[in-house]
């Protein structure tokens, strides 16, 4: 039997959202529209909307991306609540998860390369579980990295939920069940760890981002499960991608958000959420977009497709409609 969760399990009386982007470079228009969105869901709520910055990852981050993001946000009156909270900062509590879960057989280690496991299907089977494999004595490759990576041992094996605006999801038993990892090869925390940790700690009620985290969610619901806490509430929202297809990323070179045309930019992202905002407040100010949006915001208006506003995607930001 597991012993008590190592984290102080948060049960707030008011809702909790949070936006979280990494420090890869300069929010863009993907960024804005999961901003928008859980920034309107918080407000007409009453609750509140934290900022957190998911900088664990060094190599992928830009010198000036943290100071960028929070001047992007400002500059649309996107304000937070309390404090930035940053993941770089919670290193002894992530180290503290990872031991309990090591010493409830919650993980394990495994040595699997990316190369292996894409070429049985893409979705890890299991190959290290039984295997038993220790750190000890354990070779370090040229890179100066570990040989092991550390896994979730996840006993799941089925998963659905109801999500706020795309209705009850059934996952497929192989991304249900899958042992993800918790802690990378090179010694970094991994997406899925400091993310369930920090929603955990945060007292996060629900959590509102883009469809294409929809999968990972899978794994972290089992992560909530694992450490005795309750899964929040989930809303995916439409993901914005380029004209050809792609999604909108920092990695994929997306263009950075303007903030000379916040308004401009928050009128677009309405729009493209599907909400009948009116073409008059297109150069009104953010503060006056905002209200409208919240006075306006209803999950089952989302969804309709933003022709009218289409040109205007394509021109400032080559974006084409949404996708799953």
């Amino acid at each position: 039997m597991s012993q008590p969760s190592p984290l102080n399990i948060i049960q707030p009386d008011e809702y909790r959202g949070r936006f979280a982007p990494s420090p890869s470079g300069p929010l863009h228009f993907g960024s804005l529209v999961a901003a928008v969105g859980g920034y309107l869901q918080a407000k007409v709520n009453k609750g509140k909307w934290f900022l957190r910055i998911d900088d664990i990852d060094p190599p992928r981050q830009a010198a000036s991306a943290i100071d960028d993001i929070l001047t992007c946000l400002q500059a649309h009156h996107l304000d937070w609540d309390g404090e930035v909270f940053y993941q770089s900062q919670q290193t002894e509590v992530y180290d503290k998860v990872l031991a309990w879960l090591n010493e409830n057989g919650l993980s394990y280690y495994c040595q699997c390369t990316r190369k292996q496991i894409m070429a049985e299907g893409g979705t890890y089977l299991g190959h290290c579980r039984d295997r038993n494999l220790t750190p000890v004595n354990e070779v370090i490759g040229a890179d100066g990295h570990s040989q092991y990576s550390l896994r979730f041992l996840n006993e799941v094996s089925s998963l659905s939920f109801h999500d706020e605006l795309m209705g009850d999801i059934r996952f497929p038993e192989d991304v249900s069940s899958e042992d993800f990892i918790i802690k990378r090869k090179d010694g970094l925390y991994a997406y899925h760890l400091a993310s369930v940790v920090d929603d955990i700690q945060q007292g996060i009620t629900e959590v509102v981002r883009g469809a294409d985290l929809l999968f990972p969610s899978a794994c972290q619901m089992a992560l909530y499960r694992a450490l005795g806490a309750s899964v929040p509430k989930m809303l995916h929202l439409p993901v914005a991608v380029f004209s050809e297809g792609r999604k909108l990323s920092k990695q994929g070179h997306a263009k950075g958000l303007d903030n000379k045309k916040a308004s401009l930019n928050l009128y677009l992202a309405l729009a493209f959420l599907g909400l009948p905002v009116p073409k008059t407040l297109m150069h009104d100010t953010p503060e006056v977009i905002l209200q409208w949006g919240q006075d306006n915001w209803l999950i089952n208006r989302l969804y309709a497709k933003p022709e009218r506003a289409m040109p205007m995607f394509l021109a400032e930001y080559q974006v084409s409609n949404f996708s799953y």
